[in-house]
């Protein structure tokens, strides 16, 4: 078995049912993307003031080799409060282009309002967001902080750290 075969076969299990075959398992899988990919690509309505973006990087199979992809992935505020994933995609690397069509599918797909994106300081994606958007730009905080604590000795990280916070509220 394959690993998303095991995944999907252990997912079922937990939902209580036994016994499934490989077909079913095909047949659950392609119902499951069908549903993400038609959530990935519905219209987007109203306007979405506040959009935070980021990426991870994961391992995944290509061509029978083990590499590392960046997913990346876009979560939005609403004017009503609403907290929404708008979209997310994965490709070879954080690179400007690559957030650049990403941000430009998600205006297709209507998204409107932007007012303030807030990321990492990734310069690929600021120079994605100043090409796309009309908006302010504001480093994540989460991202700050990671970054100035590590030039934060061991023994002050937790003084340090309640100052920061401190300052954020």
């Amino acid at each position: 078995m394959t690993k998303p075969t095991i995944a999907l076969t252990e997912l079922v299990k937990a939902m209580g049912m036994t016994g499934i075959s490989k077909s079913q398992v095909s047949r659950l899988a392609g119902e499951i993307d069908e549903r993400v990919n038609a959530f990935l690509d519905r219209p987007l309505e109203g306007d979405w003031p506040y959009l935070w973006i980021d990426a991870t990087y994961v391992k995944v199979r290509e061509a029978g080799r083990i590499v590392s992809v960046a997913v990346i992935i876009a979560v939005a505020v609403s004017t009503n409060g609403g907290r929404e994933i708008l979209g997310m995609r994965v490709g070879p690397s954080e690179a400007e282009p690559f957030w650049t069509d990403f941000l430009r599918s998600l205006m297709r797909r209507g998204l409107r309002g932007v007012k303030l994106v807030i990321s990492d300081a990734h310069e690929g994606l600021k120079a994605a967001v100043a090409k796309v958007f009309h908006a302010t730009w504001q480093r994540c905080r989460v991202h700050f902080m990671r970054n100035a604590m590590a030039h934060v000795g061991k023994g002050q990280r937790s003084m340090v750290a309640a100052l920061l916070r401190t300052v954020f509220a």
